[in-house]
């Protein structure tokens, strides 16, 4: 990675931009957590926060601990190569496994970064089309943040083949194991709401069971990986590439197809096609079971991954095209969904406000809904609003009708604690993202750029954090 290899600013660019990319997410992770926590509709307690918000609340609070990380590998990365720090040479006293324990600290939380969202909108659309509350509501939550805070003990299982102590692989063999239990208390609770109600098969409820099928797979073949015997076997085979799509491919891309199908009628207006989406579904489930279930078999039998070819003698020849054919059908399910978004924006059938009878608070306003979501505050007095009171729901009374302002309530209950004026426009906070870029790309050719880097940046934020005007009395 030093400059004598790694030659040009290509990978200069690179190393300051995830970490520049990394400053954005925790800025972001930082406000999901002060919403959640502060700006809830009032009457929300804990134990009526709608599922998935609970899953962006746990993925906001893994980001913050995770992507430090990643900044501080990509940091010491550029200072190997411009300043000439020795992190990462060995020769000269550093340490190049250091990169992996970094990467790998964030690279595995990472996954549940995009997973933990998407069981989120799996605990959304399952209860709306089955008619009932989700089975098991309190285990999910505990469910969530034990994931959340368990992918921070997975990590040493990427590497595995590094040699490490067997003492440090069998905990991590412990920890990767133990975290099956909080994902299948999700699943079990899944099919406990589906047992129990009445399921309507319409394509979200599709894109969603193809989930539960897809990602049961890929969490038994995690259980295979995280033993050291069998890691040492199939890493980087083709069969880790199974297991990783099974996770994060059925994992997180089918619960996403399935919220498209859910909540486009909100955004848009407008219905996606039901027949389009049939196929769409049945063409993307297929299409990926028959591309990725082989690969399983191609790496018990010893086909690496990240190798362009293989001699004709392997025997691998004949699955391979059977995969690349197959891959195919995938392409096809997803042109037909580009097709059905792109005609369904044109022609769609009218959605109505609540076309799925949904019981969250997104359905209350039109579709699509206007830019201030709700002209007055909905109070919430159950865990399901729209199935309590279907007809019209409690308001906040007394906010200003002048001004822009928000209620800030306690954590645990949501009980409005004090009125907050929210921002005017400004230019600002686009400035100044402006300046912290500048100083990272300038950065790649000096060093001295972060510290005149640094007078801009501060310009901009003294401006963004000035004090507006004599601050009211909102108590």
């Amino acid at each position: 990675a030093g400059p004598e290899y790694g030659i040009g600013k290509r990978p200069d660019f690179w190393a300051q931009m995830v970490t520049y990319t990394e400053v954005s997410a925790l800025a972001v992770a930082v406000e999901i957590i002060a919403t959640v926590f502060k700006q809830r509709a009032p009457g929300m307690s804990l134990d009526r926060i709608p599922l998935y918000v609970w899953s962006v609340l746990v993925t906001a609070f893994v980001i913050l601990f995770a992507m430090p990380a990643v900044m501080v590998s990509s940091t010491m990365l550029i200072l190997d190569r411009l300043v000439g720090t020795k992190f990462f040479d060995p020769a000269a006293g550093g340490d190049a496994l250091l990169w992996q324990h970094l990467f790998w600290f964030f690279g595995h939380p990472e996954v549940y970064i995009i997973f933990i969202p998407a069981t989120g909108f799996v605990s959304a659309i399952l209860p709306t089309f089955v008619r009932r509350p989700v089975f098991g509501y309190l285990g999910i939550v505990l469910s969530l943040i034990a994931i959340g805070f368990l992918s921070f003990g997975l990590w040493v299982h990427h590497m595995f083949a590094t040699g490490l102590p067997q003492l440090g692989e069998s905990f991590f063999t412990a920890s990767s194991m133990m975290i099956a239990i909080p994902s299948g208390v999700q699943i079990f609770c899944w099919i406990a709401t589906i047992w129990g109600g009445r399921p309507i098969f319409a394509t979200p409820m599709l894109f969603v069971l193809g989930f539960i099928f897809t990602f049961v797979i890929g969490g038994l073949t995690g259980v295979m990986v995280a033993s050291v015997p069998l890691d040492l076997q199939v890493h980087d085979t083709y069969f880790v590439v199974a297991h990783f799509h099974y996770v994060l491919v059925g994992g997180a891309v089918f619960p996403l197809l399935g919220a498209v199908y859910y909540w486009f009628p909100k955004i848009t207006g407008r219905m996606l096609s039901e027949r389009l989406g049939r196929w769409n579904f049945w063409l993307v489930f297929l299409g990926f079971n028959l591309t990725f279930f082989p690969m399983h078999i191609l790496g018990l039998q010893g086909m690496p991954r990240r190798v362009y070819t293989y001699p004709p003698a392997s025997g691998w020849g004949e699955m391979n095209l059977f995969i690349s054919l197959s891959s195919l059908v995938v392409f096809a399910g997803f042109a037909l969904f580009f097709l059905n978004l792109f005609l369904s924006l044109r022609n769609g059938r009218i959605a109505g406000d609540n076309p799925w009878g949904a019981s969250t608070l997104e359905w209350a306003t039109t579709s699509p809904p206007p830019s201030y979501d709700f002209s007055r505050l909905p109070v919430v007095t159950h865990r399901e609003p729209l199935w309590a009171e279907p007809d019209v729901l409690p308001v906040v009374e007394g906010l200003r009708v002048d001004a822009r302002e928000v209620l800030a309530g306690t954590v645990a209950d949501a009980m409005p604690q004090v009125r907050v004026p929210s921002a005017d426009n400004s230019i600002w906070p686009l400035l100044s993202a402006i300046a912290v870029g500048g100083a990272f790309l300038g950065s790649i050719y000096t060093p001295w750029a972060v510290v005149w880097g640094a007078i801009p940046v501060s310009i901009g934020f003294i401006c963004w954090f000035w004090p507006k005007g004599e601050p009211e009395d909102e108590e």
